[in-house]
């Protein structure tokens, strides 16, 4: 799969709430109730599908919140399977 154009990441993006680009991998930030419990239990909702998809994403867990960050690591970039990941942990939160 190959690493999508800035111009593509930019469009995909703006389709999607909450998500921006850092660098070669697209971020978000997703606030839970519960504390640090509530950010767990989201981190753990997180695990099927992305063993479905065999994309695994970079996870950074705060008391409340958890930090999403994808990137094709193979590919060397962002391409459309960070994009449908994406939007699969949008539909859990």
């Amino acid at each position: 799969m190959a690493v999508m154009t800035d111009d593509a990441v930019a469009a995909a993006l703006a389709a999607r709430e909450g998500w921006e680009r850092e660098g070669d991998a697209i971020v978000k930030r997703f606030t839970r109730e519960g504390g640090f419990v509530g950010a767990v239990a989201f981190v753990d909702a997180l695990v099927a599908p992305a063993e479905r998809m065999n994309h695994h994403p970079d996870l950074e867990i705060g008391w409340n919140t958890v930090t999403v960050r994808l990137s094709t690591h193979s590919e060397g970039g962002i391409t459309e399977r960070d994009l449908a990941l994406a939007d699969e942990i949008d539909g859990l939160a």
